[in-house]
């Protein structure tokens, strides 16, 4: 049987923001503010009565709790002291042009990666996790990779549709909002989910397309104010 409470620090942890993926939890301390991220389909739970879940994919913050029961979760704890603007000058951050190219990605638009981490596979129906009509019914293994961003104030940071990877998204500082947009220009927006510190998108935006595809709408994220964000995605191995 596994061991409980593994903890581990993820490879972009740093001054700004502390990062750790928990497994197998039962019983772990939590100390001070932590936004935990819970990276599985089974729900997590903090000790405090009534019980109340952590749903998969959502993230909440505790405060001095301890976390009861977890398959899998990123503990995150922010130095709100601290510009979020000097996250970008720690070990292995890129501006995304660097990563994606140039022609690609413009350098001009102030978006910056930390190095990636990997945190393991679960095993989960896409279709029945993304609201299909029809679940599959066929469970699928994924490999779950985590990254920071980081962007300035007043960023929009490209409008786009294609992803090969179920992604969410949890807020770590600063304040921002996911765009959704029916074409790629801003005016076409339709919808706008405000995120702020602890806060995650538990319900990605894609669907299921043909041949082991996602399907996306236009979407982007826009900072607001200097933001640094979570980003999980889930690539599909089988």
């Amino acid at each position: 049987m596994p061991s409980i409470n593994q903890v581990r620090p993820l490879a972009f942890s740093g001054r700004h923001v502390r990062a750790e993926i928990a497994t197998d939890v039962k019983g772990l301390p939590l100390p001070g503010r932590t936004i935990v991220v819970n990276l599985d389909t089974t729900p997590a739970f903090l000790a405090n009565e009534p019980r109340t879940p952590i749903p998969a994919l959502s993230s909440t913050i505790a405060v001095g709790a301890t976390l009861e029961q977890a398959a899998a979760v990123v503990l995150l704890r922010a130095d709100a002291d601290r510009s979020a603007a000097g996250i970008i000058d720690e070990p292995g951050w890129q501006h995304f042009s660097d990563i994606a190219g140039e022609t690609v990605f413009p350098r001009s638009t102030s978006l910056f990666r930390s190095p990636q981490a990997g945190a393991g596979v679960a095993r989960l129906d896409p279709a029945a996790l993304l609201g299909a009509a029809q679940p599959a019914g066929r469970e699928r293994t994924f490999a779950i990779r985590l990254m920071l961003w980081f962007s300035a104030a007043g960023t929009d940071c490209g409008i786009h549709n294609r992803h090969d990877f179920i992604e969410t998204h949890a807020q770590i500082l600063g304040y921002g909002r996911m765009q959704k947009f029916t074409e790629p220009d801003t005016v076409s927006l339709y919808e706008d989910i405000l995120m702020s510190p602890g806060y995650a998108t538990p319900v990605p935006f894609c669907a299921t397309g043909p041949d082991d595809t996602f399907v996306y709408p236009w979407h982007q994220y826009r900072a607001d104010t200097d933001c640094v964000w979570l980003a999980v995605e889930y690539h599909l191995t089988d």
